[in-house]
Formats: structure tokens, C-alpha cells, sequence
């Protein structure tokens, strides 16, 4: 891939998740029963994402191209810089991420899973939560453009209005409506108005909020544990013991038993249906 191609590809990705217009298309969401889930059109492949990318950067080749080489190197570090962010804040891997990283600290074991295999999780598990999104995005923004049935823009918009539906459900109407009155401007007639400037951000404190509600939650008969042993080996003159030494493996044999690790994933993809 040459220098043109991959900033091409860049301004894609940030373009599908900024794009949001008024010429959007009006989308009618499938909702979570199976039936209509069947009928929605599977995740992109990754020949259609090479032929998304060839497709758009044949488009701009047509024009004439005067950047010089510093410019597109600029945008290619900022488009780095940026797409980090918008996969993180935009979709369930913060909650997900938040969450198992309170498991961890709550079992007090250190770094057992390591920071890798914490994240790999969180991200496959984002995968599998975002999956029915990103068929609609597949469905009504990218298969649309490569069939040359929408200009790029309107598959852009159409993408932008996907991940807001998304967001917009999973963010608190008091969260939504704070970032409204901060912005001073007029109450929209649907939320689905409203700029990813303003939804975005309502959807990141909705998320921190939910994630440490589930943390703490999920602390509580771990610190309950080490109150009792810490209790007990007082009560023993034991004081010289150190509580984790006995409490950890209560917890893990706690967390095994009650088979945590399924109970976990099993809690946080349901939260996004």
C-alpha cells in the first residue's frame, strides 16, 4: 500500500465515524429479536473492506492530487492518533475493558491475567457486542457504496447514524440532555438530531458510570472475604500473617465455583442487548 492509499484509507475510517449529515439516509434499525437480526446482512469481509479501499482511493486518483509529502505524512499521524480513541470511546471496549481490569483488582492478583491478555478479551468480547452494529453499518453504508448504489458521503452518513443509534441507546437521558444544555442549543425533536460532538461524550460518562457500578458490585463479596479472614487471624493473634496470603485463594476458589469468567461475559455482552 503506497503513501496516497493508506491516507485515503484514514480519512475513510475517521469519515465513517464523523460523517454525520442531513443527507443521511432515514434507516429503519432492526430490532434484537432473531428473526430480524437473520435478515441483516453479515460483518464486512475482509475483501470488502480491500475492495472499500480501492474503490475510494481510485476515486481520488481521478482528481488532481497537489499535497506534498509532509502534509500527507501529518495527516497520517494524526489519523493514527485519532482512530485509537473513536474504537475505544465509541464502542463497548471501555465498559468491557473497566470492568475486567475491577475483577482483577478485586481477586488481588497482581497481574494474573497479565495487562495482554485483559485487553485481548476486552477487545474480542467488543468484537462479538459490536457485531450486530457493524452488520448494519456492513448492510446499509459499505456493501450500498461498493455496489454503487450511494455516493461515499451518503455511506458515510449512513455509518455515523449506525454508531449513534448505538451509542444513543446505551447512554442515560440525563447524560444526553447535560451535554444539550452545555451546548446551548434547542431542544431537538429526536435524539437521533443530535451531533456525534454532543452524543459521543454522553455515551463515554454513561459507559465510565455503568462500568463502576459493575465494579463495585463485583468488589463487594471479594472485600466481604478478606474482612472475615482479616477478622479471623486478628481474632487468632495471627497478626503477623498477611490477610491475601489466606483470602486469595478463598477468592479463586470462590470465582472458580461460581464459574466467574462465564458469568462475567455472559453479564457484559447481555448489558449491550
Amino acid at each position: 500500500m503506497n503513501l496516497k492509499s493508506l491516507t485515503v484509507f484514514l480519512i475513510i475510517l475517521i469519515f465513517l465515524s464523523f460523517g454525520a449529515g442531513s443527507d443521511a439516509q432515514e434507516i429503519d434499525f432492526p430490532g434484537t429479536d432473531d428473526a430480524e437480526l437473520s435478515n441483516v446482512a453479515g460483518l464486512p469481509s475482509l475483501m470488502d473492506i480491500t475492495e472499500l479501499l480501492d474503490k475510494a482511493t481510485e476515486a481520488e486518483e481521478e482528481a488532481d492530487d497537489d499535497w506534498s509529502t509532509p502534509v500527507k505524512i501529518a495527516i497520517i499521524f494524526a489519523g493514527l492518533a485519532i482512530l485509537p480513541s473513536l474504537l475505544v470511546l465509541m464502542t463497548s471496549f471501555a465498559r468491557i475493558v473497566i470492568v475486567l481490569s475491577f475483577v482483577r483488582r478485586a481477586l488481588t492478583t497482581q497481574t494474573i491475567p497479565p495487562t495482554i491478555a485483559i485487553i485481548g478479551l476486552a477487545l474480542f468480547l467488543t468484537i462479538f457486542t459490536m457485531a450486530p452494529t457493524l452488520s448494519l453499518m456492513n448492510e446499509y453504508a459499505v456493501q450500498p457504496y461498493l455496489e454503487d448504489e450511494m455516493t461515499f458521503q451518503t455511506a458515510g452518513e449512513n455509518a455515523s447514524e449506525i454508531i449513534k443509534e448505538f451509542m444513543l441507546r446505551q447512554s442515560r437521558e440525563s447524560d444526553v440532555a447535560l451535554f444539550v444544555r452545555m451546548a446551548e442549543i434547542p431542544q431537538p425533536e429526536s435524539m437521533r438530531d443530535l451531533g456525534l460532538h454532543i452524543v459521543v461524550p454522553a455515551f463515554v460518562i454513561s459507559e465510565f458510570r455503568t462500568a463502576f457500578e459493575m465494579g463495585c458490585l463485583l468488589f463487594i463479596p471479594f472485600l466481604l472475604i478478606d474482612l472475615v479472614v482479616a477478622s479471623v487471624l486478628l481474632s487468632a493473634g495471627m497478626m503477623m500473617l498477611p490477610p491475601v496470603m489466606v483470602s486469595l485463594p478463598l477468592k479463586l476458589v470462590l470465582f472458580i465455583l461460581v464459574d466467574g469468567w462465564t458469568l462475567l461475559a455472559e453479564s457484559l455482552s447481555m448489558g449491550f442487548l
